[in-house]
């Protein structure tokens, strides 16, 4: 019999029987499916190797039966080709079961948390499970260029061009993972542009700039932040993942472990009095060892707490060019020589490394300097006193 629309019309199942399969008479492999309950099935069934398989190709009531036996010629056309059409299917199936969402955390978890601080691993954490969360549901291998560049344009427009390209080079880095891994052949983000261009800076705030930013910080973290970054010239993960067994207020220091600096050395802070003033103020949150923030981590929060200060900013008249958190450090260390501090001094302060501190050397200089740091960090906090009109 050959199958057609008017012949399966026909078609019953014999008597007796739940299931049954009528083949055609003129496609060898190509049938229907009849079972208890009136459901029918289009197939082509084929062998490979000793196995024999069927690959399913839709039903009665969603293909008509001319459909079916080109869906059955195609299929039966890649097996004589060494194909095998229903295993292709279900790898089809299974892959796409991989979604971006699970193999972001097999990737934080086997990957990031093994290689990353803390601070950027929070941070990768929230491009990736929070700015990415629209495309958390499709399948790793189902992202295309296009998918990423519209939502980079998105990220964009809601959280600044920089919080695009932070995004756009934490998913590049998971993609580049991912074909390690053998999870996927092709890196989406690769070709996609930036959301603006990003070179070296060397933005240095004005004395007046400066004022303003010290009077306009708020209260809270957020302004608690601004000022111990423009006292300390220290870094803002840094300063926002202060943890409270770092400080010795009573000696004005502040010692950060090698875990949480950028070289993965060891770093004390003098901390002047301004400073030690500032987090006397502060007080201590039930359960956390954070300084700043809340719920789970260190502060969170920069882009908006940044974006409202610029716009308190310039509600009070302030008209520079676009400055970012990390000016405030430039300006701390041009400054300080500015003020006669010693070239090895401010590097100290701001914890670089160079020659002249490799080895049992860097030892030394870590305790010689400290006199060092102190005067200069405190002649920096006189001078944001007075000459900025900060304190």
């Amino acid at each position: 019999m050959r199958l057609t629309k008017a012949n399966v019309a026909k078609l019953s199942l014999p008597a007796g029987k739940s299931d049954a399969i009528i083949f055609d008479d003129d496609l060898p492999g190509f049938g229907l499916r009849l079972r208890a309950g009136g459901k029918r099935t289009w197939l082509a069934q084929y062998r490979i190797g000793a196995k024999q398989r069927r690959v399913s190709l839709g039903t009665v009531e969603n293909t008509d039966a001319d459909e079916a036996r080109r869906r059955a010629k195609t299929a039966l056309s890649k097996v004589h080709l060494g194909h095998d059409p229903q295993g292709e299917k279900n790898d089809t199936r299974a892959r796409a079961a991989i979604t971006l969402r699970a193999t972001v955390d097999s990737y934080l978890i086997r990957h990031a948390e093994s290689r990353l601080k803390n601070n950027s691993l929070i941070e990768v954490r929230r491009y990736l499970c929070v700015l990415w969360s629209p495309l958390h549901e499709t399948a790793v291998h189902s992202v295309t260029r296009a998918m990423v560049a519209a939502r980079l344009a998105e990220i964009a427009g809601a959280n600044g061009p920089y919080a695009a390209n932070r995004a756009r080079a934490a998913l590049s880095s998971f993609y580049g993972w991912a074909i390690g891994e053998g999870i996927t052949d092709i890196n989406p983000v690769v070709g996609t542009n930036k959301a603006t261009a990003e070179t070296a800076r060397d933005r240095v705030l004005g004395d007046d700039e400066l004022a303003l930013v010290w009077r306009h910080a708020g209260d809270g973290d957020y302004g608690a932040i601004i000022r111990l970054l423009i006292l300390t010239g220290q870094r803002r993960e840094e300063i926002g993942g202060m943890l409270w067994d770092e400080l010795d207020l009573e000696a004005g220091l502040w010692s950060i472990g090698a875990g949480r600096t950028k070289n993965k050395k060891p770093h004390d802070v003098s901390l002047s009095p301004a400073a030690v003033a500032i987090l006397r103020a502060i007080s201590r949150r039930e359960g956390r060892e954070y300084v700043f923030g809340a719920g789970a981590g260190a502060f969170q929060g920069w882009s908006n707490s940044k974006s409202a200060l610029d716009a308190r900013i310039a509600q009070a008249g302030g008209k520079g060019s676009p400055w970012r958190l990390h000016d405030i450090r430039r300006t701390v260390a041009t400054r300080l020589g500015d003020m006669g501090v010693l070239p090895h001094v401010i590097e100290s302060v701001l914890n670089h490394i160079s020659g002249h501190k490799a080895g049992v050397a860097g030892i030394y200089n870590r305790a010689v300097y400290t006199a060092e740091k102190r005067e200069a960090l405190n002649r920096w906090a006189a001078f944001v006193a007075a000459d900025a009109g900060g304190v």
